[in-house]
């Protein structure tokens, strides 16, 4: 099988499989069966509450669909509270056009979820370790992340997470903010995903400095990809702040001499998809476990 392109957003063919980037680690995916919806960042909240200041955090690309335009998915999965994942903006004007929607957080950020996504939002409270089947048919591994360091609560739950989407014969991993710590390997290994999202745009001590925690190096989120025996590396937490971004051509010309996993730089708004027989746009990949 492979993964093509094309230039209409998943949410626009509803039932047809597909993944579309929203920008920085927002993604809406559709498998075919159910509408996911994770860490979307579609508003100016935080240029907002950053305006004057040195890393003021204006967009770079603007949101391929505004809040408001959004459909309902059938899940959405938040990885940890940073706004620009749990975005106020973003999931609370969901949570109120939707009050049923199910919202996939982590248990040690109860408190920030219900402030910013909805008091009397129905909220799925995860901690690592756990698995679940949020909806028939849909099965959730939760992983720990490291947002440079692997945070816990006063109860030992992490406030920084992963998620491993797992529909037909598929595995789909989202890293959420991460950088390499001991056991992720094994932990992939374990899942065998075949396709895998990672951030890359790195880390630095300007930045730790500034209080801008980092992510995997492009380099980082290869080698893990690799040795979780992923087909696919969908890159992405890149384009949207200058101050904390990747290169896109940097991820091109990596993309040109990496046999596997096979590197796709997302665009905002398009979608990639699978196809059956290849094409131009085509590119082998996508298998189940």
């Amino acid at each position: 099988m492979i993964l093509a392109r094309r230039q209409a957003a998943a949410w626009d063919s509803p039932g047809r499989a597909g993944l579309t980037w929203l920008g920085q680690a927002g993604f809406w995916i559709d498998t075919g069966h159910h509408r996911l919806l994770i860490d979307p960042y579609l508003s100016d909240s935080l240029a907002r509450k950053y305006a004057g200041r040195r890393h003021d955090h204006r967009r770079m690309m603007p949101p391929p669909i505004t809040p408001e335009a959004l459909p309902r998915p059938d899940l959405v999965l938040v990885t940890h509270a940073h706004t620009d994942h749990m975005d106020p903006d973003t999931l609370g004007p969901l949570a109120a056009r939707c009050p049923d929607l199910p919202f996939v957080v982590p248990a040690a950020c109860e408190a920030i979820a219900r402030e910013r996504i909805g008091a009397g939002a129905r909220l799925v409270l995860v901690d690592a370790g756990e698995r679940i089947e949020p909806l028939p048919g849909l099965r959730l591994t939760v992983l720990p992340a490291a947002h440079e360091t692997r945070d816990t609560d006063a109860q030992g739950r992490h406030l920084f997470l992963g998620y491993a989407v797992g529909f037909a014969d598929t595995i789909l991993y989202h890293s959420g903010d991460c950088v390499p710590f001991a056991g992720l390997e094994g932990l992939l290994c374990d899942l065998s995903p075949g396709i895998v999202l990672l951030p890359v745009n790195g880390r630095d001590a300007a930045r730790r400095e500034a209080g801008i925690p980092g992510n995997f190096t492009l380099e980082e989120a290869v080698a893990l990809a690799q040795k979780a025996g992923a087909a696919v590396l969908v890159p992405h937490h890149f384009g949207l702040f200058a101050f904390n971004t990747c290169e896109p051509a940097a991820i091109d010309r990596l993309a040109a001499v990496t046999d596997r996993p096979a590197i796709l730089r997302p665009r905002p708004g398009e979608t990639l998809h699978p196809r059956q027989e290849p094409d131009a746009a085509g590119m082998p990949l996508l298998p189940g476990r």
